[in-house]
């Protein structure tokens, strides 16, 4: 069914926006857009003011509503029974697109897919597809081993740290790169590995960063989303002109984030790429199944903090380009954790 088909009142679209109080925003409205305006939604299971990964999404979210002219909305759900909920509520109003933005919304895509035939649903880092639920998976591991390289190349005790969120297959797909791209610098390399089990926990992530600096640890990466704020305030803490520590960011350009501290970020272009996901589906090109989105096409990249480059040695830099180079012309093959799974009745 084509969106323009589809045809709601102000009053549907309220209902949608309210159910539960589970909206964290919901643009959009009766004087905003013509009804037969295109229906894309996104569902976080975290805040978007997390300077990371939700934050990419929403920016994504308004890039649409901008360049598109889409009737847009954002809902927060955390458990999974308000993620059925949220899918429910965006179905029986006649979205047309779903963006569900995280590896856990997967079971709940499916269930919703099969209740609303005319609805797609675009789970980020899904592993299970079927005929209306596609999978938008981010080779990030291909940006992660480049920062492991940068890690490999500034540590000055031979100890880096990753901190993690849930131990998830595509978190742990970035760590295992990260690792690679270390130990391509110096074989010898100790690193240091640890889940807290959310992805939000500020204060589990800086207690957890913490230890991993007593360890030793010069460098710390993270893959978390807000929870990455309590890896930088402990790398903070740490750093000196001495002994200088340092931190990674990840999902998104954190590179502002803590400018001070921060040697770069492992990044997706998660606007770019939703904008180009809702683009397909308005001109019907949009393909089943799982659509890879890597260094080759500018969707992932190792950004280098510009206000580090002069800490930071020109040799380094160079192996750096070097290695992005083959990566993106497939000279280098990058660890990953393959994650996807074929469903019944899927293509």
């Amino acid at each position: 069914m084509s969106h323009s088909t589809v045809r709601h009142t102000a009053r549907a679209l309220g209902a949608a926006c309210f159910l539960g109080g589970l909206v964290i925003g919901c643009r959009g409205g009766e004087n905003d857009s013509p009804d037969d305006a295109l229906r894309v939604a996104l569902l976080t299971s975290g805040p978007v003011s997390d300077a990371g990964w939700y934050a990419g999404a929403y920016e994504g979210l308004l890039l649409i509503e901008e360049s598109l002219g889409a009737q847009v909305s954002h809902q927060q759900t955390r458990s999974p029974a308000e993620f059925d909920e949220a899918f429910f509520s965006y179905g029986s109003s006649g979205y047309d697109l779903v963006f569900a933005h995280g590896f856990e919304y997967q079971d709940a895509a499916l269930r919703a897919g099969e209740g609303f035939p005319d609805m797609t649903i675009v789970v980020s880092s899904g592993g299970r597809i079927s005929d209306n639920v596609r999978s938008l998976i981010f080779r990030l591991e291909e940006g992660s081993y480049l920062a492991g390289m940068m890690a490999g190349g500034l540590t000055q005790s031979r100890v880096v740290g990753m901190v993690g969120g849930v131990a998830i297959p595509p978190a742990q797909g970035t760590f295992r790169a990260f690792e690679a791209g270390a130990r391509a610098i110096d074989p010898d390399i100790e690193v240091l590995e640890a889940f807290i089990g959310s992805w939000d926990d500020v204060a589990a992530a800086r207690e957890a960063a913490t230890a991993q600096l007593n360890r030793g640890a010069d460098v710390l990466v993270h893959n978390t989303d807000a929870a990455s704020f309590g890896v930088f305030q402990a790398v903070r803490e740490a750093n000196g002109d001495e002994n200088p520590v340092w931190a990674i960011g990840m999902n998104r350009d954190q590179n502002d984030v803590a400018p001070e501290v921060i040697a770069g970020s492992a990044a997706i272009d998660i606007p770019r790429a939703f904008l180009d996901v809702a683009s397909r589906f308005t001109a019907g090109t949009l393909p089943p199944g799982a659509l890879d989105l890597s260094l080759g096409e500018g969707v992932v990249d190792f950004i280098v903090n510009p206000v580090a480059l002069d800490r930071i040695p020109a040799d380094l830099l160079a192996r750096i380009d070097e290695a992005r180079v083959a990566i993106r012309e497939g000279m280098l093959e990058v660890p990953r954790i393959e994650f996807l799974e074929e469903e019944p009745g899927g293509p």
